[in-house]
């Protein structure tokens, strides 16, 4: 009996956590931001764009809980969503599919 609440309390917590941490993320996607030079350099990790999306008019970020983060370097106002990270994301998925 109690190995079972254990385990009860054990997925609790992991769901709490998960829902922590999708709440944490919010709409943006962005999972940090740090400031290396105000107002020009930026070093950010946000959520990737789902693949099924990328070739749509409206892109959608990928679930939290996916894991596939991005890690990025550059201006601070980079938009996870915008014309730049669509292009660079369809580049990478291009030259993932040609290795296969």
């Amino acid at each position: 009996m109690k190995t079972g609440k254990a385990v009860l309390a054990g997925l609790v917590l992991a769901t709490t956590m998960g829902v922590s941490l999708t709440a944490a993320i919010g709409a943006s996607g962005l999972i940090s931001n740090d400031v290396a030079t105000e107002g020009s350099y930026c070093h950010m990790k946000f959520l990737a764009i789902d693949e099924e999306t990328l070739g749509s008019e409206y892109p959608v970020l990928m679930n939290p809980n996916s894991g596939d983060v991005i890690d990025f370097y550059g201006p601070c106002d980079h938009d996870p969503l915008g014309k730049d990270e669509l292009h660079s994301q369809r580049l990478q998925l291009r030259q993932r599919e040609s290795l296969d």
